[in-house]
């Protein structure tokens, strides 16, 4: 398997975190950050590792998933989460319960930590509830490997489009070109969406024509610009007041640092 050599300086750092093996990671993690955020990188592996016990409710390494923004930098710290959950073999339990209780940023980081973590599909929940909100970055990890192994091929294409309807680019959906490849209802969605946004007066979105494209399915010569409508396709997304509810109850951040 290929995997980018240099996984935190790319457009698609986000990806790369779901597909780099982790002793290339850290390294590459631990030549961007400072002597004082290597050193405490460094106890937090071993924090997460040895598993030295619980302050209140919170083991130790997740108190450190909430400390990583500040002592690494924003730009840094979904790698670091990433680190300390596999440091911790963070179970399929242990992830919801982060998932569940983190900031925006935590969560991030538990479906980039998916693949490294959960080989079967006990965790496609946490994953559907990334894909009902309307956080892009959320968004933008949630379609990663993971999805690709383990979603359903019905939410997988609603995944697709919830890209195109939110404007995250379609090169960060995992394994893209296989799954789309001869789906047939995919390409009819697709065109549905197309002919609604033209018969709007919407521009229809280049995503949407190299998604068709790899479909296999030739663009209908009655689908030109304002001649037809959709009539099954997902509406567009209204902004939501909130997070959306998680799997298993409510998403509510519990206030840590991040």
């Amino acid at each position: 398997m290929t995997h980018p050599q240099d996984p935190l300086g790319t457009p698609t750092a986000g990806t790369a975190l779901a597909l780099t093996p982790l002793d290339e990671l850290r390294t590459a993690l631990a030549a961007r950050l400072s002597p004082q955020a290597r050193d405490w990188l460094d106890r937090a592996l071993d924090e997460a590792a040895t598993r030295p016990g619980t302050h209140g409710p919170l083991s130790i390494w997740e108190l450190r998933l909430a400390e990583a923004g500040r002592r690494c930098g924003a730009a840094h710290a979904d790698a670091a989460r990433v680190l300390i959950l596999h440091a911790a073999q963070a179970d399929p339990d242990a992830l919801t319960r982060v998932y569940r209780q983190g900031t925006a940023d935590e969560r991030r980081a538990v479906l980039h930590a998916l693949p490294h973590l959960v080989s079967g599909p006990e965790a496609v929940p946490l994953v559907e509830d990334a894909l009902r909100t309307n956080d892009t970055r959320l968004i933008a990890a949630a379609v990663g490997p993971y999805a690709a192994r383990h979603l359903a091929p019905h939410p997988w294409r609603h995944a697709v489009l919830k890209c195109l309807f939110t404007g995250v680019p379609v090169d960060r959906v995992a394994d893209l070109a296989r799954r789309a490849r001869g789906d047939a209802e995919l390409a009819r969605m697709l065109g549905d969406y197309a002919a609604e946004r033209t018969a709007a007066g919407r521009p229809v979105p280049e995503d949407l024509h190299r998604v068709l494209a790899l479909t296999g399915a030739a663009p209908e010569t009655g689908a030109a610009p304002g001649t037809a409508s959709a009539s099954e396709s997902e509406p567009e997304p209204t902004p939501s007041p909130g997070p959306e509810p998680a799997p298993h109850g409510p998403v509510d951040p519990h206030g840590k640092e991040s």
